[in-house]
């Protein structure tokens, strides 16, 4: 398929600059595959669509403050994007400008700084902060916010979600942006299961798709894990042919990268490039919570394998004509 088959007009001032309050407050727009309908709703109003004996999964992985804003020991300025932590006080980062910054360079991030000791061949470069710890990078780290976000969040916390736990993710596994803990209390207590997998967001989101035709694509990699527990918890789910409910692209892409590579749900951790478009057999889910995608993004792809390109192209036009939020902190659909 080509890649301008993914491609849309969005009107800037629909970009959310923003998250609303509270978080369960924004729109949903409900995708029903079956009856090839779309419907308009509150999120908060999600649960009308969860029944007792079904299972939402969601990736618990907090954002770390991977953006370091500094100077070179020669005084130029100098931003680095810390991608990957290969040990302590020792990462991979997109460094910017990078055709000024050569190995050996001393750059300094407020109280710390590194050496770049190594080009890598995906144009990154190693970092030594010579064994600084995480805490220590943090303290001088900002949130990588998405570049369409033209206002750093007044409440950083606004950017991870409520149950976010393993540090790891440049960017925010933003569906899960619109529950509140009173939320998932209230979808508990009607007898729905809430079950983790954990996939640190990298690089790739930030990367479009450039080549002309999709499968000529190819996936940054991405660190997953699913436990044991949540494993059974969705085996047990299916059995009982209740529905399992993904709250957002990443968990589709961590279940979905262990059932293509063990032909069942088994407990796994490891690093995925699962790129899925359509045409795509999900062996998992079977609902999807999620953001609305930019054009000719990866992710859009994956939720058009979900509903198929002509609705989810359908969709979006009646989402801009209806004045709904996009991206990060935007509003959200229901896919069933």
């Amino acid at each position: 398929m080509k890649t301008s088959e993914f491609d849309y007009y969005l009107p800037e001032e629909l970009i959310a600059q923003k998250p609303v309050v509270p978080r369960d407050s924004s729109r949903l727009l409900v995708i029903d595959r079956a009856r090839e309908s779309i419907d308009h709703r509150s999120f908060r109003e999600i649960i009308e669509y969860l029944n007792p004996g079904d299972t939402l999964v969601m990736n618990d992985s907090r954002v770390i403050p991977a953006r370091l804003i500094g100077r070179k020991d020669t005084g130029a300025s100098v931003e680095a994007l810390l991608i990957e932590k290969i040990d302590q006080g020792l990462w991979k980062a997109i460094v910017r400008p990078g055709n000024k910054v050569k190995k050996g360079s001393r750059l300094i991030f407020g109280s710390l700084d590194c050496e770049v000791i190594e080009h890598c061949d995906d144009s990154s470069r190693l970092l030594d902060f010579k064994g600084a710890r995480d805490d220590e990078i943090k303290l001088v780290g900002r949130l990588a916010i998405p570049p369409y976000i033209h206002i750093y969040p007044e409440d950083p916390e606004s950017y991870q979600t409520v149950y976010s736990k393993r540090e790891g993710s440049i960017a925010s596994p933003t569906a899960g942006l619109h529950f509140t803990p009173e939320l998932l209390a209230s979808i508990s207590e009607k007898g729905v299961g809430i079950e983790y997998v954990t996939l640190h967001v990298g690089i790739g989101t930030f990367r479009p798709v450039k080549s002309e035709r999709i499968e000529e694509h190819q996936m940054h990699e991405e660190y997953y894990t699913i436990s044991s527990e949540t494993v059974e918890a969705v085996n047990r789910t299916k059995e009982r042919s209740g529905k399992v409910v993904a709250v957002g692209t990443t968990t589709v892409r961590t279940l979905e990268s262990v059932v293509s590579k063990y032909g069942k749900l088994v407990e796994d951790s490891g690093s995925t490039d699962i790129f899925i478009y359509p045409p795509y057999r999900f062996g998992v889910i079977d609902s999807l919570i999620t953001n609305f995608h930019l054009p000719k993004s990866t992710l859009l792809m994956l939720v058009s394998a979900f509903a198929g390109r002509e609705l989810i192209m359908e969709a979006y036009r009646e989402a801009i004509e209806k004045r709904y939020r996009f991206f990060s902190f935007g509003d959200a659909c229901l896919i069933l």
